[in-house]
């Protein structure tokens, strides 16, 4: 049986036949790389955090707190990470969380293609952004067999929130993530320092501008009017969702409903009892709002008060340790960001098909190593504080 460990194996081949990783192996050398490759303002979109940066920075910091305990004697020579997921058997963990301007870390600005590719390649499903530099529907062709999910950012607009969520449904994707803490944006320095957001300049709106209700709402087309484009989405946001639209969303669609930005107990309790289908416990990777607790210190809280429902969870993940100790708090799959928008950035599809193996491989022996050779053996007791 293949494992996902099993990526080192071809590494060291490679090095004996004088072909060592043209790739970084680290997420710290991944990210220095990838600073060199991306334009100024896409690199301070995607590194930037909200404020001083404090909850990007815990949000890491916080893995470093749990140590996973060693178990001996165990058969672990084969390890199984295939997770189901809203009925959806999945070869793996983990999953490429949405990131609104993925389109734009690609050199020829296909981001979202690229990274729909990698998960046709990897099977790790793709959560694709609402804000993409190509249509949901272009998006979703590249797929394959592996399922995707698409996260919804909810305009004002019903009209418009209704044809995007059905839109999704002929594409093809398998659930619907509701983004709830991105009405209006976070304080970022970074990008105020640069007095540029990729938006405003009318880039990753493409499933705003190829839609009718969206161009409905336009004195002309965006294509021939891109200023009155834009101020046409900016006037769609601003809006705070309510459980009132949730249950309204609802009632739209039969597809699987995640909830994302769940962090307190009684939220997630409410999220099951309006018939949401699963909840996504981030804190949007500390680029929203600052001062923050870390999102993985949340997760076993949630997990209680979701009472069954899948959980899944981002904010933090770079290591393959980190997936570990994510699925021993409980969470059900874990979001990868970052790691995977760099990898993209140093070398198109290849480059997250590197990261996301990389990343597997170090779970699967980690897990192996430890004596935990299915994610059914991870529990609580897995792991342990030690600071």
């Amino acid at each position: 049986m293949t494992n996902f460990g099993d990526y080192q194996n071809e590494i060291y081949a490679q090095g004996l036949a004088g072909r060592p990783p043209d790739l970084p192996m680290t997420y710290t050398e991944l990210e220095t790389q990838a600073r060199s490759a991306l334009p100024a303002d896409i690199w301070a979109y995607v590194a930037g955090g909200a404020g001083d940066e404090l909850t990007q920075r815990v949000n890491v910091a916080a893995f470093g707190t749990f140590g996973v305990v060693p178990r001996m004697l165990r058969s672990s020579a084969s390890r199984d990470l295939s997770i189901d997921l809203f009925g959806i058997a999945m070869p793996t963990p983990i999953f490429l969380a949405p990131i609104g301007v993925i389109g734009l870390c690609a050199r020829d600005g296909r981001g979202d293609i690229a990274t729909a590719q990698a998960a046709a390649r990897t099977g790790v499903p793709m959560v694709a952004s609402t804000l993409t530099e190509d249509p949901m529907e272009v998006v979703a062709a590249e797929f394959g067999a592996t399922p995707g999910l698409f996260q919804l950012y909810m305009p004002s607009n019903r009209d418009l929130t209704h044809n995007l969520v059905r839109r999704a449904e002929a594409a093809g994707f398998k659930g619907i993530v509701v983004t709830l803490d991105t009405w209006l944006y976070g304080w970022r320095p970074r990008d105020l320092t640069l007095a540029t957001f990729p938006q405003l300049r009318g880039h990753c709106l493409a499933n705003y501008f190829s839609d009718p209700v969206f161009r409905s709402l336009t004195p002309t087309p965006p294509e021939q009017d891109l200023q009155t484009a834009v101020m046409t989405w900016i006037s769609l946001l601003g809006s705070p969702p309510t459980w009132d639209d949730m249950i309204w969303l609802r009632s739209l669609t039969d597809l699987p409903l995640v909830l994302k930005g769940i962090c307190h107990p009684d939220d997630a309790r409410r999220a099951k009892d309006t018939g949401m289908d699963g909840i996504y416990c981030s804190n949007h990777g500390g680029r929203q709002a600052n001062g923050g607790i870390p999102a993985i210190e949340h997760l076993p809280d949630v997990v209680v008060a979701a009472d069954g429902l899948p959980v899944l969870v981002d904010s933090g993940i770079r290591t393959g340790a980190d997936i570990v100790k994510a699925l021993a708090l409980g969470a059900t799959a874990v979001g990868i960001g970052r790691p995977y928008a760099y990898g993209l950035a140093l070398a198109g599809v290849e480059g997250i098909v590197h990261v996301l193996r990389c990343l597997l491989a170090e779970a699967d022996l980690l897990m192996a190593l430890d004596g935990y050779p299915a994610i059914a053996d991870l529990s609580p007791e897995a792991i342990r504080r030690i600071t």
